[in-house]
């Protein structure tokens, strides 16, 4: 399977700009995943913004339908 970085970054709404996995799906979702998170574009673009990427605080933001 051929990476499709150019098109995800259209849909990446990461707003951490050092990041250099940008578009990169696979290598997004296996680094936040070691360290029990989830990648951003599991939030809302005010809650993306908080960099708490958890799964508490996910879990937190589904409890209460903000998600």
């Amino acid at each position: 399977m051929e990476c499709q970085k150019e098109k995800n970054l259209t849909k990446c709404p990461c707003s951490y700009e050092p990041c250099n996995k940008k578009g990169i799906c696979c290598e997004c979702i296996s680094y936040h995943l070691k360290s029990r998170q989830l990648p951003g574009c599991c939030f809302s673009k005010e809650a993306e913004r908080t960099y708490d990427r958890s799964f508490e605080h996910f879990a937190r933001l589904v409890k209460d339908k903000k998600i």
